[in-house]
Formats: structure tokens, C-alpha cells, sequence
């Protein structure tokens, strides 16, 4: 009876596996673009092997914010055409950089286009999921993002930011809760508020 029990598992799940299919992309460019607000739960791997964890804000076009829980409690806010880095156990300000300059800007566009030439460097399938890897065309040197998405329903689940210098951070993301109201507070990058 055992045995029958197993076969019937292996079976279903391989069936399960079988039916995830690699997302053109098109079908990501639609998902990602179908976006307009989101807010998941996540957990980051730093280039160091250091775990950090908290809230992503996401507000398309243009803005996403990260809230870093203690003992990090940092905050980095995307908005404004600049990325915001708030460190509040540091005695420096806040660091700056253009959004354009980092690969975040690549989801946060008005329209993402992944089929535009040279912005896809990658396009693969693991059986369950679909990875996109994909960079600025006009300036690769600015680095990378690898996408993982999941299929039925499409769902955005992990990205990995390769940096310009050979680093690389990976996020993965908590059930991500799309269509939510989110203050314009949250992205607010002339003063960032503290937590």
C-alpha cells in the first residue's frame, strides 16, 4: 500500500512540475507592466552572506522602497529619478544615486519592453520556474537584474541585482499583495522619514 501511495506522489507532483511552463517575454513584460502597486514581505542576501529582512513598497512608474527591520532598521527609497540610502545608525547623510544607474530601474520604467535588443541576457527555465535576466542595453557596465517568476498564476517571486563591480544582492519576496493604496509618503526622497 505504501509503494502505491509513493508511485501516486511522485506521479502527481511530477505532474505538477510538468505543467509549469517557461513565460515568454511577453508574458513577463505584461505581468511586470500590469503592476501598478504592490507591498510583499522580504528577505535579502547581501554580496557578504549577511541576511537582512523587512517590507518592500513598490509604486510603478518610477518608485520602490525598502524597510529594513532592527537591528538594520535602514531604509533605501526609490522616487524621484534617485535612489535614497538611510542608514540611521550611521553620522553620515544619505546616500544618492541616479535610478537610471542601477538595475532597479529596469522594473520600475513606465513600460518595460523585455524584448527590446540587448536588454535580455538571459531567458531561462528551471522546470518551475522562469528566470530574465536583463540589463540596460545602452550601458551594461551599470549591472544586472535576474528575474524569477512563476507561472499560473504569473507571479514575480525573486530578483538578484548583479552591481557593476561584480557584487550581487538577492531578494526574495514574500506573497506579493498587488493593487494596495500606498501613501506618497512611503517614496518621499528630499527628506527621508525615519521608521
Amino acid at each position: 500500500m505504501k509503494q502505491i501511495a509513493c508511485a501516486l506522489a511522485l506521479t502527481l507532483c511530477s505532474s505538477a512540475a510538468w505543467a509549469a511552463e517557461k513565460l515568454s517575454l511577453n508574458e513577463v513584460s505584461q505581468y511586470l507592466n500590469g503592476i501598478t502597486t504592490a507591498q510583499a514581505p522580504f528577505s535579502q542576501i547581501n554580496d557578504d552572506g549577511s541576511l537582512s529582512t523587512g517590507k518592500l513598497y513598490m509604486h510603478r512608474p518610477g518608485k520602490m522602497r525598502f524597510e529594513y527591520d532592527a537591528p538594520n532598521s535602514g531604509v533605501v527609497i526609490a522616487g524621484a529619478g534617485a535612489v535614497v540610502i538611510q542608514d540611521p545608525k550611521s553620522n553620515q547623510p544619505p546616500e544618492t544615486y541616479p535610478l537610471k544607474r542601477t538595475p532597479l530601474s529596469l522594473i520600475l520604467a513606465r513600460t518595460v519592453k523585455l524584448g527590446q535588443a540587448n536588454m535580455v541576457v538571459g531567458h531561462d527555465f528551471d522546470g518551475t520556474s522562469t528566470i530574465v535576466r536583463a540589463q540596460d542595453p545602452k550601458n551594461p557596465e551599470y549591472g544586472s537584474i535576474e528575474m524569477m517568476f512563476t507561472d499560473s498564476p504569473v507571479e514575480l517571486r525573486k530578483w538578484v541585482i548583479h552591481d557593476g563591480s561584480g557584487g550581487k544582492t538577492t531578494v526574495i519576496l514574500g506573497g506579493l499583495e498587488t493593487g494596495v493604496t500606498l501613501s506618497s509618503r512611503l517614496f518621499n526622497t528630499s527628506a527621508p522619514p525615519s521608521r
